[in-house]
C-alpha cells in the first residue's frame, strides 16, 4: 500500500494519495491517532488531507472489511530562513546568493518578488540558488517553500546597472589627488572606483553624481571602473594623466 507523498508539513493540509486494493467505501484514514479527511476514494485509492501532526507517524485505511496494515508518514517542521547573502545585486539577475537557516532539506522553490527560481541544498541549514531577474530597481521579499511550509520573508535589492556619462575634469596630474565628478545613472550603490585598475577614494552624492580622488598614475589615457551593486561602468579612456613640468 504506496503512501505519496510520505511527508509533509506539521500543520497538515498536504494532499495524500494511499495506493491499493480494496479500498472502496473506506470509512477513516487514521495518521497517528488523528483522522484524515477522504477527498477522493475508488477501489485502488483514496486521496486525503492530512491532518495537522509532528514526527514519524502509522498510516492506516479503514473499511467495511477491517483495518489495513500501516505505512510511515513524516511530519516536517516549517522552515526558517536567517540571512541572504549578498542582499542586493544587479536586475539582470544570474548571480548566486547563499541563504542560511533552519529546516531547508526538503526545499523546492525560492520565491523572489513573484519570481521562483530552484535552489540547490547544500545542507539542512543552507542553500545555493542563482537569482532570477527583476522586474524593476527595488527590494523584493524572498520566501522559501519545503514539505514543511514556506519561511517568513528576507529582503533582497535589485539595482540597476550603471552608467557613465561624463568625468570631470577629464584630467589630471600624474601625482595624483585629482578631484574627479563623475555623472551618471544608478550610482548610489557605489561599491568601488578604479583609475586604470588602481583603487580611488570616493564619494557618493546622489544616484547620479560621485566624486573621486584620482590615485597616481602613469601618464596617458586610462580605463575609469564604476561598480555599484547592480553591476560594473566603464568609461574607456575616460581619464588622462599628465606628467607635471620639469626643468
Amino acid at each position: 500500500m504506496p503512501i505519496s507523498p510520505n511527508q509533509g508539513s506539521t500543520s497538515g493540509g498536504t494532499t495524500v494519495t494511499i495506493t491499493g486494493v480494496n479500498l472502496s467505501g473506506a470509512t477513516a484514514v487514521h495518521f497517528g491517532s488523528r483522522t484524515a479527511t477522504i477527498t477522493s476514494n475508488t477501489p485502488t485509492s483514496i486521496t486525503v488531507i492530512a491532518p495537522a501532526g509532528c514526527g514519524v507517524v502509522d498510516v492506516d485505511v479503514t473499511t467495511a472489511g477491517g483495518t489495513s496494515n500501516s505505512l510511515s508518514f513524516f511530519y516536517i517542521s516549517p522552515p526558517i530562513a536567517v540571512s541572504i547573502a549578498p542582499d542586493s545585486g544587479p536586475t539582470s539577475g544570474g548571480n548566486t546568493v547563499i541563504i542560511n537557516g533552519y529546516g531547508l532539506s526538503t526545499a523546492t522553490t525560492v520565491s523572489f518578488g513573484s519570481t521562483s527560481a530552484t535552489p540547490t541544498v547544500v545542507s539542512d541549514s543552507q542553500l545555493s540558488v542563482v537569482v532570477p531577474a527583476g522586474s524593476f530597481s527595488g527590494s523584493v521579499d524572498v520566501t522559501v517553500t519545503t514539505t514543511g511550509g514556506t519561511t517568513a520573508p528576507l529582503t533582497y535589492a535589485y539595482a540597476d546597472a550603471p552608467t557613465l556619462v561624463s568625468l570631470t575634469p577629464a584630467s589630471g596630474s600624474t601625482s595624483g589627488g585629482t578631484s574627479v565628478t563623475v555623472n551618471g545613472t544608478g550610482l548610489a550603490s557605489t561599491t568601488a572606483v578604479t583609475f586604470d585598475g588602481t583603487p580611488a577614494s570616493f564619494a557618493v552624492l546622489n544616484s547620479t553624481t560621485l566624486v573621486a580622488v584620482t590615485p597616481p598614475g602613469t601618464a596617458g589615457s586610462v580605463d575609469v571602473v564604476v561598480t555599484t551593486e547592480g553591476g560594473s561602468a566603464t568609461a574607456a579612456g575616460g581619464f588622462t594623466y599628465v606628467s607635471g613640468p620639469g626643468i
